[in-house]
């Protein structure tokens, strides 16, 4: 049974992304009703009562623009009138079919009706760490090591997101959210190697040894789009810059270093060899 004090419904709440925004909510001390797809629009039980929705598809979901067009009307429908969109940096990018589909989710959401707010956040620290943290750390990808991104603790992009959703003069704006530094996967696996004090490698695969690989057990499509995502990588990067984001936190976002000493932290009794 949902607490009677959720407020703010979190769609796709009880992933990576989602729980992160659910704990910035609770430290402002705002009730949060973390809510799966397939409970996503039924507003007589799920957004009824709550005063605002964080909108996050699945990630890489085949249907986004269906996705945002369901919630919408399950909003209107429960007269919840705040909507804060959780796109992705540089959206309009025609060589990426999931951030084309987030293009046309954020045109939806601008012309919802709505008090809505759009977030777009650059890849995350948080997905460098399953490789940093077996015996053989490592950072594999399969695009150009030196390729500029902009990375982003999850942690900042959640506690922006909780104060776009409570503070009413974001109502209207969209905001880029990148991290303090343009770095490249051979940079981060230099800082990880300074935070592990052991060897951390960074290494190029193929695309195709990687859809042989990692990406076997991925759907057609799912693939296709991922090979598509590396290749726009490889050429550009996804560069964003820290500005808009040092506005909404009140201090700079967390550094790459600072990030995987937190995650990578093996807790005290550890010793390295």
């Amino acid at each position: 049974m949902r607490a009677p004090s959720a407020e703010i419904a979190v769609i796709s709440g009880r992933g990576k992304t989602g729980t992160a925004v659910v704990s910035a909510l609770a430290d402002l001390g705002v009730g949060a009703r973390a809510l799966g797809r397939a409970e996503r629009a039924d507003p007589g039980t799920d957004l009824r009562g709550c005063r605002a929705v964080y909108l996050m598809a699945p990630n890489m979901a085949p249907d986004e623009p269906d996705l945002v067009r369901e919630v919408l009307a399950a909003a209107r429908s429960a007269g919840v009138t705040r909507v804060v969109y959780h796109s992705v940096a540089a959206p309009y990018a025609p060589l990426m079919p999931h951030h084309v589909n987030k293009a046309v989710a954020e045109d939806l959401v601008r012309r919802s009706g709505t008090d809505w707010t759009i977030l777009q956040p650059c890849a995350y620290v948080q997905n460098v760490i399953p490789g940093l943290q077996g015996e053989d750390p490592g950072i594999d990808v399969a695009y150009d090591l030196d390729a500029p991104f902009g990375l982003v603790d999850v942690a900042d992009v959640a506690q922006a997101a909780a104060t776009v959703l409570t503070r009413a003069e974001h109502i209207g704006a969209t905001y880029e959210l990148g991290g303090p530094d343009l770095v490249g996967m051979r940079d981060v696996a230099a800082i990880a190697q300074e935070v592990l004090s052991r060897p951390v490698r960074a290494r190029r695969i193929g695309a195709w040894a990687w859809a042989a690989g990692a990406g076997a057990g991925l759907d057609p499509r799912e693939q296709e789009w991922l090979l598509a995502m590396f290749a726009y990588y490889d050429r550009y990067g996804l560069p964003a810059r820290p500005r808009t984001l040092s506005g909404l936190l009140g201090r700079p976002p967390r550094d790459v270093r600072e990030v995987l000493a937190r995650e990578l932290d093996p807790g005290p009794g550890h010793h390295r060899e």
